[in-house]
């Protein structure tokens, strides 16, 4: 997009729609009603084109990192791809992360954005993935010092640290 006077109403509507996704994005956080069921769809085996795509686990530290990777507001503005992801996951590489994110889709927590290798959190995952963190919170306490815990609370202080 240009940055020019003539290209203001499409950047008006690109800005609208990324501040509509971090809105919802704040309001799944703030609602504890999101459903028992959507839970179980989550954790669950799914299988599509006679292929099966296991469930998530919601008290493993794995699953944790990834769902508290995803609830970034950064990705809510302007999505994630497979290489910003690696980002995040250094000891996976491109192949892990790409059936890691056909088993996201294929549960139902991330789309697509037609013809371009973007993904960003569907209305069930941005709902799903907010109760299994605040469940995993709530029910298990755990004052772990994990690599990906170490590794998110580092970005958060350097996101903090830029923002300023």
């Amino acid at each position: 997009m240009k940055k020019t006077v003539y290209s203001l109403p499409a950047l008006r509507e690109v800005l609208q729609d990324a501040n509509q996704r971090y809105l919802k994005f704040i309001s799944a956080i703030a609602t504890p009603e999101v459903g028992i069921q959507k839970l179980h769809r989550l954790a669950e085996t799914q299988e599509k084109n006679h292929h099966r795509y296991k469930g998530f686990n919601l008290f493993s530290e794995e699953d944790t990192c990834l769902f508290r990777t995803l609830l970034q507001g950064e990705f809510f503005i302007s999505g994630f791809t497979n290489q910003e992801l690696r980002s995040y996951f250094p000891d996976k590489n491109s192949g892990q992360i790409t059936r890691l994110l056909a088993r996201l889709r294929v549960h139902g927590v991330i789309k697509k954005v037609g013809k371009r290798y973007k993904y960003y959190l569907t209305e069930f995952g941005r709902q799903s993935v907010a109760m299994a963190l605040k469940l995993r919170e709530m029910t298990v306490i755990l004052l772990s010092t994990s690599p990906c815990t170490l590794i998110f609370l580092v970005f958060c202080a350097r996101s903090r640290v830029n923002s300023s």
